[in-house]
């Protein structure tokens, strides 16, 4: 279940996913927020601004929370992303240590919180944050839903 909190911090994913618009991105966005609350990091999808497959909003957030805290080990934080993270970016919110993670729009074709896989919360797995996944679903799903359809026309 969200909290009012979780909501406000999906609305600022989303600003930050708008900005992908600009270099043709598919529009997601993540932050990173410390365990006082402090946004540590923010981004957005970059694959095309950097010709990099990796440049996913969430790998582009972590990495930058991790130079901000000045450890890799992002136990405490809370990642937020528009979109259910991909199998390459839960794998990297687990090695990252991560303690909780939230979400927008369900992703049934590559979702890996859930969806299709559920990596975080794998027994198998040695770190599982908790998950908190459709907060503000329509909004972000329509994000989407509207990019994909601007580029079909």
């Amino acid at each position: 279940m969200h909290t009012e909190a979780d909501e406000a911090l999906v609305r600022r994913a989303l600003e930050v996913a708008r900005t992908a618009l600009i270099t043709e991105d598919v529009p997601v966005g993540a932050l990173v927020v410390g365990a006082d609350g402090t946004e540590l990091a923010a981004a957005c999808n970059a694959r095309e601004a950097l010709g990099d497959p990796t440049a996913h909003a969430e790998v582009l957030a972590l990495r930058a929370a991790a130079s901000v805290a000045g450890t890799w080990r992002l136990d405490g934080a809370t990642l937020v992303v528009t979109v259910e993270p991909c199998t390459m970016c839960a794998g990297a919110i687990g090695l990252a240590k991560v303690s909780r993670v939230v979400f927008g729009a369900w992703e049934p074709r590559t979702g890996a919180v859930g969806s299709l896989w559920d990596v975080l919360r794998d027994r198998r797995v040695l770190h599982r944050p908790q998950v908190v996944g459709g907060v503000l679903a329509e909004e972000c799903a329509a994000l989407l839903g509207n990019f994909f359809l601007s580029r079909r026309d």
